[in-house]
C-alpha cells in the first residue's frame, strides 16, 4: 500500500477540485458541486444549516441552498491539503465567514475511485465563535 504522503502532483490535483467546487459554490452551479461528491448513500456532508445523509439528501440541500451573492466566505484564513497514496485526500479550510461573526471551517475527506476519479466521501462546514 502506497502511503506516500504529499506527492506533489498528487497534491496539485486535488487543490485544482478543490478550486472548481469553491468557484461552483460562489456560482451555484449545481451541476458541478454534485459532480464532486461521490454519488452513494454512503456520502455525508454536515453543513452550517443540514446534516445530509448520502448523495440525494446532499442534492437536494444543494438545490435549495440560497447562497449570498459573492458566496459564503469573506477570506482565507488557512488552507491544507492532505494528501496519501494516489487516491486519498483531506482538505481543511479555515476562513472567515461573509455576515457573519466566528471563524469557519471546512473539511473534505477525498478518494480516487475506480472509474469516477476524486470525488469528496465526507464533508462538514461549521462556525466557530469567537471569545469577545
Amino acid at each position: 500500500m502506497d502511503v506516500t504522503v504529499n506527492r506533489p502532483e498528487v497534491v496539485a490535483e486535488v487543490a485544482a477540485l478543490f478550486e472548481r467546487y469553491e468557484q461552483a459554490l460562489v456560482e451555484k452551479d449545481v451541476s458541478t458541486l454534485d459532480a464532486t461528491f461521490w454519488d452513494s448513500p454512503h456520502t455525508i456532508r454536515y453543513a452550517l444549516n443540514e446534516n445530509c445523509y448520502g448523495f440525494a439528501e446532499v442534492h437536494a440541500a444543494r438545490v435549495a441552498a440560497d447562497p449570498p451573492a459573492g458566496g459564503t466566505k469573506e477570506a482565507r484564513i488557512r488552507l491544507e491539503i492532505l494528501t496519501i497514496g494516489r487516491d486519498f485526500a483531506t482538505v481543511n479550510l479555515e476562513f472567515k465567514p461573509r455576515g457573519k461573526a466566528g471563524i469557519g471551517r471546512q473539511s473534505q475527506t477525498w478518494m480516487r475511485l475506480p472509474d469516477l476519479g476524486w470525488k469528496v466521501v465526507s464533508a462538514h462546514v461549521s462556525i466557530m465563535p469567537v471569545a469577545p
